[in-house]
């Protein structure tokens, strides 16, 4: 049976109504308690809360941490507590940090996770920055770091890129990173994300690709690399027609890379 997909308000509904369950609510509860600080943080590599913190609340800080995890973007430092991320995303920050000019404009970063992009691109100056993810789980990080890592530029929405068109606002300039390879429509995505940008606006599109000049891609059948929720992974030239169909123009390939264990691996932050 095929169901008329939820309004924004219906969605927004159920994730508030999910985060009043125990376990969510409980986290909510102790991260809410923390003191809400609003600066002495420094916006590198590796995004350093640098204020006071007293023995009461870093003992505080790593319980929520740990309750927090898994951790899969960052790292983070708050105080002497190191949060070492499955990914490296200062690596994937590099590649895209020379190319992004966002001085006092509107930026989305779709697919957010907990905000580590959106933190690091305050320091280009933006207008204000939007985070589209709907776990509950990468919110709570959310909120829990911006009690280190405030800034009112910043909003972070429990919402995904099918909400996009019904949002209201259209975007000086989109990330979408690490997102397109698990959603079985990705024509119907970028759609979703073009939509989502005013006229003359840029796209930043990261996702796997398979080497090759043929214009086709790989649909695994169940895993990709281990990883689930895989579905179509194409060659540059078929990612090239799928951006034209959808109304892209003036496509260009800023960087490739393998992905390795220097990047992307194991750590005590995510389980």
């Amino acid at each position: 049976m095929l169901k008329l997909p939820m309004s924004i308000a219906q969605f927004r509904a159920e994730k508030e109504a999910a985060l009043k369950l125990p376990a969510n609510a409980l986290l909510l509860e102790a991260i809410n308690a923390l003191p809400n600080h609003r600066d002495g943080f420094s916006n590198g590599e590796v995004p350093t809360f640098t204020g006071s913190i007293n023995d009461e609340e870093a003992v505080a800080i790593l319980k929520i941490a740990k309750m927090l995890m898994p951790w899969r973007k960052g790292p983070f430092k708050i105080g002497d507590l190191f949060i070492d991320s499955e990914w490296q995303s200062q690596i994937k920050y590099a590649l895209l940090e020379p190319h992004l000019d966002l001085e006092g404009k509107k930026v989305a970063d779709v697919g957010c996770n907990n905000g580590y992009y959106m933190i690091r691109m305050l320091a280009k100056n933006p207008a204000k920055i939007v985070g589209f993810d709907p776990s509950i789980l990468f919110s709570l990080q959310f909120r829990f770091l911006m009690h280190y890592f405030y800034d009112e530029r910043l909003t972070h929405e429990m919402l995904g890129f099918q909400h996009l068109r019904e949002y209201g606002e259209r975007f000086d300039t989109l990330l979408c990173l690490g997102v397109l390879y698990h959603h079985p429509n990705p024509l119907g995505m970028l759609d979703d994300l073009k939509s989502a940008l005013v006229s003359g606006g840029q796209l930043f599109l990261d996702t796997f690709y398979i080497e090759g000049e043929s214009e086709t891609a790989l649909f695994p059948k169940e895993r990709y690399a281990k990883i689930s929720n895989v579905y179509f992974i194409p060659t540059i030239a078929a990612l090239r027609n799928w951006l034209t169909r959808s109304g892209f123009v003036d496509i260009k390939v800023l960087a490739t890379k393998p992905t390795d264990t220097t990047e992307q691996r194991k750590t005590e932050w995510i389980n």
